[in-house]
């Protein structure tokens, strides 16, 4: 995030590891975990949709995506979090479409219109040269991959194609938390740092404003996982750029309607109230946002101080918290060529 203040960071320096995926190739198990997700694509229940529909014959479930991976975007993106995006930027791959319908989604020119991309060709190929020229050629410090929860099986394709061509950079898991755990533990030493939304607390609110009555128990389970998996506190290198941790997102939505008080509760009770949290305040009235009156206006400065302030009583200290006008550097423009976010 740009324009972001931040506590003193709970992190241990971790400068020349080699990422677990690595040594996960070379064992051949990282090509084990490949072939057994490519597998369960013929019955897709790779996000908690549980479509079963066979994307290996291009058959399309609720994230309307055939078997090839779709990427709508690819860039050096500096407004990540200040770990994440650092120096150089954060090498990040936008993927189409989405296993939710979010009414007021910032980046619903992908994320909602798969016909923009019925005809677009997508392989591990491809997506495995992506990688490499954030690595090499952008000089990215992480590969961070948005909206990935329905292209899991297509990204482990294309890492088993990258490592042996020299892809050493921490793969960050940035999702909406609407995931598998199944699919989460196959992915175990492979992502480095997850960075997940915890959007709502409450399941009607959830039903109507993301089509996912049961986000709020698939999330919590989901975010259980990846705290299991990468611990507690953030490991930076020496150009305070993260190499291994979670980082949890919460939006501030007008009107209370994130639970922010609720979810921030949970959190510090079945988590860790050591973890790092990032309270965002970029939300504006975007997409479908309309129909909902209370998403029409932007969040104000008391609601989005209260929800800080909520923060810090629940005791978390590790934070980032967004200035006063975040929304105005949030929006990106997906048809525009080159950078979304310029």
């Amino acid at each position: 995030m740009e324009r972001d203040h931040a506590n003193e960071m709970n992190v241990h320096g971790g400068d020349g590891d080699t990422p677990s995926y690595v040594q996960l190739h070379e064992s051949g198990e990282l090509q084990r975990r490949t072939r057994l997700l490519l597998d369960r694509l013929q019955q897709c229940d790779i996000c908690p949709r549980h479509c079963g529909v066979d994307r290996t014959q291009d058959e399309l479930g609720y994230c309307r995506s055939p078997q090839r991976v779709l990427i709508a975007s690819a860039c050096a993106h500096r407004g990540e979090e200040p770990v994440i995006s650092a120096r150089r930027g954060s090498g990040t791959v936008f993927f189409a479409n989405c296993n939710l319908r979010c009414v007021y989604c910032q980046n619903f020119e992908i994320s909602q219109c798969p016909d923009l991309f019925a005809g677009q060709s997508g392989s591990a190929e491809q997506l495995a040269d992506v990688m490499l020229q954030l690595q090499d050629g952008l000089r990215c410090h992480n590969i961070n991959l948005v909206s990935p929860s329905h292209f899991v099986p297509q990204i482990l394709e294309a890492l088993c194609l990258a490592v042996p061509r020299g892809l050493r950079l921490p793969i960050v898991y940035n999702t909406n938390a609407y995931d598998s755990v199944e699919t989460l533990k196959l992915l175990d030493g492979i992502v480095d740092v997850y960075l997940p939304d915890i959007k709502y607390s409450s399941s009607k609110v959830a039903s109507r404003l993301s089509d996912a009555p049961d986000y709020v128990q698939v999330s919590r389970a989901a975010i259980r996982e990846m705290h299991r998996q990468v611990g507690t506190e953030l490991v930076l290198d020496s150009e305070e750029a993260v190499r291994r941790g979670l980082i949890l997102r919460h939006l501030v939505l007008p009107g209370g309607l994130a639970g922010t008080v609720e979810s921030l509760r949970w959190l510090a009770i079945e988590v860790s109230n050591r973890v790092t949290i990032g309270i965002m305040a970029q939300y504006y009235p975007a997409h479908r946002a309309g129909e909902v009156s209370v998403l029409g206006r932007r969040v104000s400065r008391q609601e989005y101080a209260a929800a800080v302030d909520a923060a810090h009583d629940l005791g978390f200290e590790n934070l980032w918290a967004q200035e006063a006008g975040a929304a105005a550097h949030y929006r990106p423009d997906f048809s525009r060529e080159g950078h979304p976010f310029e």
